[in-house]
């Protein structure tokens, strides 16, 4: 398994309807709002590399109200 944070920037007042729209998703295993350079950060937990850029890319990144968002992928030692 590998472990995924994604930091989301979005519109301002989207925060709670973001939160409950990202917990529908099987691989997010924790989602909490942020204070500092991002809004909000997302804990996932995916098979591969590749299943984690899909869920950011094409799923993540297309919810309505997201401005940006930056991946930190947990390396295995």
């Amino acid at each position: 398994m590998t472990d995924a944070y994604v930091m989301i920037n979005c519109d301002l007042g989207a925060e709670e309807k973001l939160i409950a729209k990202l917990r529908e998703l099987e691989q997010v295993k924790d989602v909490f709002e942020t204070i500092g350079t991002h809004d909000m950060m997302v804990v996932i937990r995916a098979e591969n590399f590749e299943t984690i850029r899909d869920i950011v890319s094409r799923t993540i990144q297309k919810l309505d109200k997201v401005r940006s968002t930056a991946t930190l992928i947990k390396k295995d030692n």
